[in-house]
């Protein structure tokens, strides 16, 4: 499955696969099938990815359009 949400918010902020790889701590190619769904989303890259974009994970997955973190 493609996350829409996390490519657009990477492009939207003019970040590279490769800074949001190293933020990550994977390579670049990692990142891109992430971003493709080529690989799952792990719950610790999820939750390294939402602190740094301060999304919601709902947001990164998809499952809303709303990127606030509701509390």
């Amino acid at each position: 499955m493609q996350f829409k949400n996390l490519r657009a918010i990477r492009e939207d902020k003019d970040i590279t696969q490769k800074v949001i790889a190293k933020v990550l701590n994977v390579s670049q190619n990692t990142y891109s099938q992430y971003e493709t769904g080529v690989i799952s989303l792990t719950a610790e890259v999820l939750i390294k990815l939402s602190d740094y974009y301060k999304v919601s994970i709902d947001y990164l997955l998809d499952r809303t359009n709303n990127p606030k973190i509701e509390k």
